[in-house]
């Protein structure tokens, strides 16, 4: 019989959860990488590009060039994701 001053049973322990994926750290660009960005970006502009959907066409790139995307990757990633 459990009173007022009795101690309350513990909580059931929930189920493991299983293993998250790790990811790769998402480190600084290299040069070589900010080269390759520059001359992409030198592409886009000639192409067209206004100057904000420069910027967030950089920054779209940066995050997946992080990553370990290339640059052909990471763009053909960017138009295919809109």
């Amino acid at each position: 019989m459990a009173d007022q001053y009795s101690e309350p049973e513990p909580a059931p322990e929930p189920a493991p959860t299983p293993a998250k994926k790790t990811r790769k750290s998402t480190g600084k660009m290299t040069d070589q990488q900010k080269a390759q960005l520059t001359k992409h970006m030198a592409k886009q502009k000639k192409a067209g590009m206004s100057a904000s959907e420069m910027k967030s066409h950089r920054m779209k790139m940066m995050v997946r060039m992080r990553k370990g995307m290339t640059v052909a990757k990471a763009h053909n990633d960017v138009k295919k994701s809109g």
